[in-house]
């Protein structure tokens, strides 16, 4: 009977020995899955994609100003008037439309006689008025010219300044809108090139943020963190750029 009794007590203790590791194993077992799990949830691939297009300004701001300066004010103004006239007139006749030039208000400023020193005294000299004009059009070409030969103002009188004009493109929203889906589907190509060096696939996409969105002058390689955004050149280059994460999967 004793040895009937040490032997179930053996058999029990072995038996508790073998639950022990049974545990013990499977616990190690699960937790090597659920960490190989994880570490394939968690690998991505993170990749730059871009996109490039060329394209040519569709809208123009060209600005111009012309002076008059007199001792008696309305002098002064009655003779930027008649400028006036004759700088719409111009530019009417080279194919500027009447309701693509924007007249700004007048702008005066009071001239000061000086002293022996060079210094402002209270007596007034005379006065300075200033026309500024704005020409907005569509008919970028046309106007590029005009804006180029319009110093010959100058030898009909008239004071005339012109700025540089402005170059515009007005379907951006749209094109950025392509550019980024572009740039999107670029990163996915070069997440698909890296991935299968290696023996793997991409998966689903996990997040993109937008990069830099910039507008340069055709040959420029001119970059800022920031984006640019020219508007001295007719013709431009656009660029987009787009940070991608994909998940991995073997």
């Amino acid at each position: 009977m004793e040895g009937l009794k040490v032997l179930k007590s053996t058999q029990i203790v072995i038996l508790g020995i073998c639950f022990v590791v049974a545990t013990i194993v499977s616990t190690v077992i699960f937790s090597q899955g659920l960490m190989t799990m994880k570490r394939f949830s968690s690998e991505v691939i993170k990749v730059t994609g871009s996109a490039e297009k060329n394209i040519v300004s569709d809208y123009m701001v060209w600005q111009a100003s012309f002076s008059r300066r007199a001792p008696a004010m309305t002098a002064a103004f009655g003779q930027l008037k008649a400028d006036l006239q004759v700088v719409k007139a111009y530019l009417i006749s080279h194919g500027v439309k009447e309701n693509e030039i924007v007249v700004a208000p007048t702008t005066t400023e009071v001239l000061y006689k000086k002293n022996e020193k060079g210094n402002n005294t209270n007596d007034i000299e005379g006065y300075l008025l200033t026309q500024e004009i704005e020409i907005r059009s569509h008919e970028v070409m046309r106007v590029t010219e005009i804006s180029r030969q319009a110093t010959e103002l100058i030898e009909t009188g008239v004071e005339f300044m012109s700025q540089p004009p402005e170059y515009f493109y007005t379907k951006l929203a749209e094109l950025k809108l392509a550019m980024l889906k572009e740039a999107t589907e670029n990163a996915r190509k070069r997440a698909e090139q890296m991935a299968s060096a290696t023996g793997g696939h991409i998966g689903t996409m996990r997040s993109a943020r937008m990069g830099v969105f910039q507008i340069t002058p055709v040959n420029s390689y001119d970059v800022s963190d920031w984006g640019m955004n020219d508007t001295s050149s007719l013709e431009k280059k656009v660029n987009a750029v787009v940070n991608v994460e994909f998940a991995i999967k073997e």
